[in-house]
């Protein structure tokens, strides 16, 4: 029969083995890259998940990804909770700009290398670096496809523009206006829904006032019905020479939508050419049907590439590459800036269903 000291010795030991795993688990799960969304309530951010679960793979390195379902202070948690494993480089998408910036300042308290992804994180000094679709570029890009497929001069130009309470809403429009500004000056476009815009319309750059008062205007807050509403107004006021051959500066595909189904049914409209953005299915459709004349493709793979291969070049001690910076208020954050591409009925194909986004089967009359 065995000794209770021999017993309890035992015990000891196995105890003693007991913690040395645990402590050997701890330091096999510290994670390397700790990944913040917003919410797993969307398809995007779920898709994400595994884009940089896959954009990992083939490296040493490891990640872990937490959402924060709407809510700021669930963000601060999760942040905290990936300091906690050992991260070196944080990608966050925030909730709010603004409230994110108390979750990462308590990151780079612990030296984490911070990465603001698709949404910039304002007024702190804590973000290192922003990965982003150029949004000056997809209102530029807007604004473009206006001016190469307008018909003759004084065409009828209706500005519409996302929430005013957005700042990409702003760049969008920035973006736009800095291209249209000199046809309208020239006689190409004429005004059609803002008196503001009409009134500015001799400025090739705008300031943030000046941009305030258009968008006041012809905000749609980026919501569908609000759109409708607007260009049902604008229509019903216009005179017969504000119809006829048109153009439409719509902010994104919802809205664009929205809109081109009030122009569409108006039998003083002739034509007209609207703008979009985000290649939505629904407007992808469209494109096709010939209801919408294009919508700007921000092909979120190549976004999540960017930021992951930036982290990787922080834990490989590479100075990451970027394009550009943009001011958050309070410094001037480096970025790397996503291209965008413009998707029409001729290259619709191409883009989108030859580049595995979407399946041929997704729509109808593709050709």
């Amino acid at each position: 029969m065995m000794k209770k000291s021999k017993l309890l010795s035992l015990m000891l030991a196995v105890v003693m083995l007991m913690l040395v795993a645990a402590g050997c688990s701890d330091s096999n799960s510290e994670v390397s890259v700790g990944i913040v969304l917003p919410t797993k309530d969307e398809p995007r951010w779920v898709q994400d998940e595994q884009r940089f679960k896959d954009a990992l793979k083939g490296t040493d390195y490891t990640t872990e990804i937490l959402f924060s379902q709407g809510s700021s202070a669930k963000e601060k948690e999760n942040v905290e909770t990936l300091i906690n494993k050992g991260i070196d480089v944080l990608i966050i998408c925030p909730q709010d700009g603004d409230a994110a910036a108390a979750a990462v300042e308590a990151a780079k308290k612990d030296d984490i290398t911070v990465i603001a992804y698709d949404r910039l994180i304002t007024n702190t000094d804590a973000v290192d670096y922003y990965v982003t679709f150029d949004s000056l570029a997809v209102g530029a890009a807007q604004g473009q496809y206006l001016i190469d497929n307008a018909k003759g001069s004084n065409t009828p130009l209706y500005l519409y523009a996302g929430a005013a309470s957005d700042n990409n809403a702003f760049l969008f429009f920035e973006g736009a206006w800095k291209v249209l500004q000199p046809k309208i000056a020239d006689g190409t476009f004429k005004i059609a829904n803002s008196s503001e815009a009409e009134a500015l319309k001799d400025k090739a750059e705008l300031s943030r006032d000046e941009l305030s008062k258009i968008i006041g205007q012809v905000t749609t807050n980026w919501d569908a019905n609000e759109a409708k509403n607007k260009a049902q107004t604008h229509l019903t006021a216009a005179m017969a020479d504000l119809k006829g051959d048109v153009a439409i500066l719509a902010p994104n595909d919802g809205t664009a939508r929205s809109i081109a189904d009030v122009f569409g049914s108006d039998s003083a409209v002739s034509s007209y050419l609207v703008t979009g953005q985000d290649a939505e299915k629904a407007s992808i459709q469209y494109v096709i049907d010939g209801k919408q004349s294009m919508t700007v493709f921000k092909d979120v793979r190549t976004l999540v590439k960017d930021a992951m291969g930036m982290a990787v070049e922080i834990l490989d001690e590479k100075k990451p590459e970027t394009t550009g910076s943009y001011d958050n208020g309070n410094v001037e954050v480096k970025a790397k800036q996503t291209n965008v591409i413009v998707v029409n009925k001729d290259n619709v194909k191409k883009e989108l269903i030859d580049s595995d986004y979407y399946k041929a089967d997704d729509f109808t009359g593709l050709e």
